[in-house]
């Protein structure tokens, strides 16, 4: 048995999408619609990782629970860690899932599907794959591949490598990276413990770092991947498909 903590980072300070956590959705800010997404899988307590005030304010007002992060931390990992140290001093939870903040369209489902990924010990960390549909998509430099291989024994598979590129070469089925994340609390420790390697610099992909530490990374198949919100013209596209719910 696991006990997993939520955590979803987030941050106003979006390149292309300045303020997006707080960017109105349907009447409801983006962050509250992942923090309901969240609550809904039922998977244990879930907390903001907000990096200002503003954040934490709104999700307070929400009956939600935020914790005010350090902003200068460089990446969602870092935010997600010093969360937990905040609110778990003591270790009480040992998978941290980390979900990230512009999903508002999430299936609640697919948080238990990573968590499951924790039910194999010999996996450090655990994230979610979906088949990839198109070459357009597979040549998509935005949609991270993972080259995994599921076979009939596990519903799991272990990620041998991430890129931007259409990997692997040849015949069957690519898939596409989702960055929903479950930790054991030792793993995620260490990760952010590192420093940026070689292959992630590279290819400007976080969890590469995980794996040329030697860690080992569980992929779970879900059958889409989750709408992502990054530019205004995918904030448009989620007004609209959430305004038709």
């Amino acid at each position: 048995m696991v006990s997993p903590l939520v955590v979803i980072p987030a941050r106003l300070a979006s390149t292309r999408l300045p303020g997006k956590p707080l960017a109105d959705i349907s009447g409801k800010p983006m962050i509250l619609h992942v923090l309901d997404a969240a609550v809904r899988a039922n998977i244990g307590p879930v907390i903001i990782a907000a990096a200002e005030q503003e954040i934490c304010d709104v999700v307070s007002r929400a009956g939600g629970r935020a914790v005010l992060t350090d902003p200068q931390l460089p990446s969602g990992s870092d935010r997600t860690w010093q969360a937990v140290q905040q609110v778990d001093p003591d270790g009480q939870y040992d998978v941290i899932i980390n979900l990230q903040g512009d999903l508002p369209t999430f299936n609640p489902a697919d948080l238990r599907e990573v968590l499951h990924v924790m039910d194999t010990p010999g996996f450090d960390i655990g994230t979610l794959v979906a088949p990839v549909t198109s070459e357009e998509e597979a040549s998509a430099p935005s949609v991270v591949k993972t080259a995994c291989h599921f076979s009939d024994e596990s519903p799991h598979a272990s990620a041998l490598y991430f890129s931007r590129q259409p990997i692997p070469w040849g015949d069957g089925p690519r898939w596409h990276h989702v960055g929903v994340y479950a930790w054991r609390r030792a793993a995620l420790e260490r990760f952010v413990s590192l420093p940026p390697s070689g292959l992630e610099k590279r290819e400007s992909l976080e969890q590469l770092r995980a794996l040329e530490a030697g860690m080992r990374i569980g992929c779970a198949r879900i059958a889409h991947a989750p709408f992502g919100v990054d530019t205004p013209a995918d904030l448009e596209r989620a007004r609209q498909i959430l305004g038709a719910q």
